[in-house]
């Protein structure tokens, strides 16, 4: 028997259970199997010495020169029998591996036996009622969580079932209800006035603008859905406890939102994402809560999460652990969007998309001249003028895109082609009537973009999209000539963050020409969120790779730190930053060496450190600069610290300060104690 025979022989057979590599086939069929394949199985198990009696089953293998001898020894006396013992014999190597699982408390199990047996078998008929109970107690939803016997029984159980001599039968058959104080799950389903935060970052996105359905998996009580419907949009839901009836429905976005983290069951929590996922068209949210060790600590540990003082079940992740367990489970990469809200893409040319947009600074275009014909007689000059509304859009998308727009990229492109000619000449017409500095820069914005997205897709190693949108294809021509081009120049870009010296004088480079920030030499450079995007390419990389673990900055983040020697960044957050002395209320440090996330409450209000100097982290021509500034040189002369540097003190620190010199502060004043009673 050679491999090219047994292949053929494989594909000869009509009966067994049929899997996409395999059939599965009990001995008892191998009269209808072809002679030669009939004699060459047992010839196999007896050159292995394996006894007769040692194997019931074989799993034979579609594609390669293999196959498995499996001990199933209770087929016919148990309706869902586990595996004993496996022998997989590689017939190309001439080598064998035996797994024993005869103690092992979760071995595999077999369903559907009726399909390893031959039709005019005695046992066909039960074997076919223990499926079909199966089927109708809702067992087999879904098919990748049943395979063990540990998920088996908690499925049987989930579903009120119970097996009593290999039949299923309803445990209310056998217990009167029990008055016990399980987990109250329906209480986790909490009332909201506001959409909740991972529809939030779909308004963010643009996703909530009619142009896409929306399925709501797990929707409690429904709070997102009227809010989405008095929207006019297509938005949908089902929850176990609130909507059990609602039907399940595909739908471009489906959101899985605060859904894994209270489910109890580890099957059923799996049962759900995969649910999900296979509702999900374009992309699904999940989203989950995230807490410190020392937070969990102070609740009842139960399973793998604790129980709250509401009697409901948490789960509480890390960021990396939630990240790999989507990944885990739904062979598809988890892009953070926020601290425990991910976005997992089903559609790669939608993946792309979001991705770019991600990491594209929009250009902010204000016409200020007007285009003049150089000379009278140049018609194609004196059109422009004449239409000038047209051609100021057609020059405003020139700068949006950083490059010439193509036909289907103008809405008015036809005006402009029978005005003009094409949109290169037009393009050319405008270079002479217009500063064309605005475009080189444009243009440059537009390719260190592209830069940014590639080098991120190389950090979080995504695999090459397959298919690219037509508009990055046109970018990559335009501005990189072509994709591997692109991918170098990314790929060098990237391994420069790990370069201190290079980071250091980049963040010195920055400190220069930002509106405002706070540079410690040698040790961070710290500046206001709204600057990011102002940062050289370098940085805006170094912290791009950061924010990839953490995923998108949201409203309540207001300072970054670049750390520039421990590959770190740090995240904080003020509880009013428009306030003279804000204090902080929470910091994140992501540590990109070590790929994790270290989250910092400030849950104690008279340790949390006030920002001193806030004036550093703001532009000149903001609308308290002044005020602040004046404010901040006061404080630092009663404080005796220095009013151009970093400082940091616990809030009671400051407090015993102020009190032992009189003072208390009022918005942007110092006034004396007696003068704040009296006030």
């Amino acid at each position: 028997m050679d491999q090219p025979l047994f292949q053929t022989l494989v594909k000869q057979i009509n009966i067994g259970k049929h899997l996409p590599d395999a059939i599965y086939l009990h001995k008892d069929t191998f009269s209808e199997l072809p002679d030669a394949l009939a004699q060459f199985i047992p010839a196999v198990a007896k050159a292995l010495n394996i006894p007769e009696n040692d194997w019931h089953l074989v799993k034979l293998f579609k594609k390669e020169f293999r196959l498995s001898l499996l001990s199933y020894p209770d087929f016919y006396t148990y309706a869902y029998p586990s595996l004993k013992q496996s022998v997989n014999v590689n017939l190309t190597k001439l080598t064998h591996k035996i797994t024993d699982y005869t103690n092992s408390t979760n071995p595999p199990i077999l369903h559907r036996k009726e399909t390893m047996i031959l039709a005019n078998s005695p046992y066909i008929e039960e074997f076919k009622a223990i499926t079909e109970e199966g089927e109708n107690a809702g067992l087999y939803e879904n098919t990748r969580i049943i395979g063990f016997k540990t998920s088996w029984e908690n499925i049987i159980q989930r579903k009120g079932y119970e097996l009593v001599d290999g039949r299923l039968f309803r445990s209310s058959t056998f217990h009167q209800p029990e008055q016990t104080h399980g987990i109250d799950r329906h209480k986790t389903a909490i009332v909201r006035h506001e959409l909740s935060a991972p529809m939030k970052t779909l308004v963010k996105h643009g996703y909530l603008e009619g142009d896409y359905s929306i399925f709501d998996y797990g929707c409690g009580r429904g709070d997102d859905l009227r809010e989405l419907e008095a929207h006019g949009l297509d938005a949908l839901g089902w929850d176990p406890n609130y909507q059990p009836d609602n039907e399940q429905i595909h739908s471009d976005i489906v959101n899985l939102g605060f859904v894994l983290n209270v489910i109890e069951d580890q099957d059923e929590r799996l049962e759900a994402i995969l649910n999900a996922w296979a509702l999900t068209q374009k992309f699904l949210i999940v989203s989950v809560m995230l807490a410190n060790d020392n937070y969990i600590a102070q609740f009842t540990p139960y399973k793998d999460g604790v129980i709250t003082s509401r009697n409901t079940f948490q789960k509480y992740y890390a960021q990396s652990e939630i990240k790999n367990y989507i990944e885990r489970n739904l062979q598809e990469e988890a892009i953070p969007v926020a601290p425990g809200i991910f976005y997992v893409f089903k559609d790669k040319l939608e993946e792309q998309e979001y991705l770019q947009r991600k990491f594209k600074r929009h250009h902010q275009w204000q016409q200020l001249t007007s285009p003049q014909p150089i000379e009278a007689k140049d018609k194609a000059k004196l059109l422009i003028t004449q239409h000038q509304e047209l051609f100021n859009a057609f020059w405003s998308s020139c700068l949006e895109l950083g490059r010439i727009p193509a036909n289907d990229e103008f809405s008015k492109s036809a005006q402009i082609r029978e005005l003009i000619g094409s949109h290169k000449k037009t393009f050319g017409l405008l270079e002479e009537l217009f500063d064309t500095h605005e475009f080189k820069q444009a243009e440059k914005n537009r390719k260190e973009d592209l830069l940014l997205y590639f080098a991120m897709g190389l950090f979080e190693k995504r695999k090459p999209y397959t298919h690219q949108p037509e508009a990055l294809k046109r970018d990559i021509k335009a501005l990189f000539g072509d994709y591997k081009t692109a991918q170098h120049l990314a790929t060098e870009l990237l391994f420069a963050i790990s370069d201190t010296e290079l980071v250091e004088r980049q963040c010195e480079k920055a400190h220069a020409i930002l509106p405002a920030s706070v540079l410690n030499q040698g040790h961070s450079l710290i500046l206001h969120k709204q600057w990011i995007n102002n940062l050289p390419l370098l940085l805006r990389t170094y912290t791009g790779a950061a924010l990839q673990m953490y995923g998108e900055l949201d409203d309540e983040i207001d300072l970054i730190k670049i750390h520039i020697t421990s590959g770190k960044l740090t995240l904080t957050s003020y509880d009013d930053f428009e306030q003279s002395v804000p204090y902080l209320v929470e910091r994140t440090k992501i540590k990109m060496a070590d790929q994790d996330i270290d989250f910092f409450d400030y849950v104690e209000e008279n340790r949390r450190p006030p920002l001193l100097n806030k004036h550093l982290y703001m532009s000149k021509d903001a609308e308290n600069y002044t005020k602040q500034l004046s404010f901040d040189k006061r404080l630092a002369k009663l404080m005796q610290y220095d009013d151009q540097k970093e400082t940091m003190l616990h809030r009671f620190e400051l407090e015993d300060k102020l009190k032992n010199v009189g003072k208390k502060i009022k918005k942007y004043q110092l006034m004396t104690s007696n003068a704040l009673l009296n006030s």
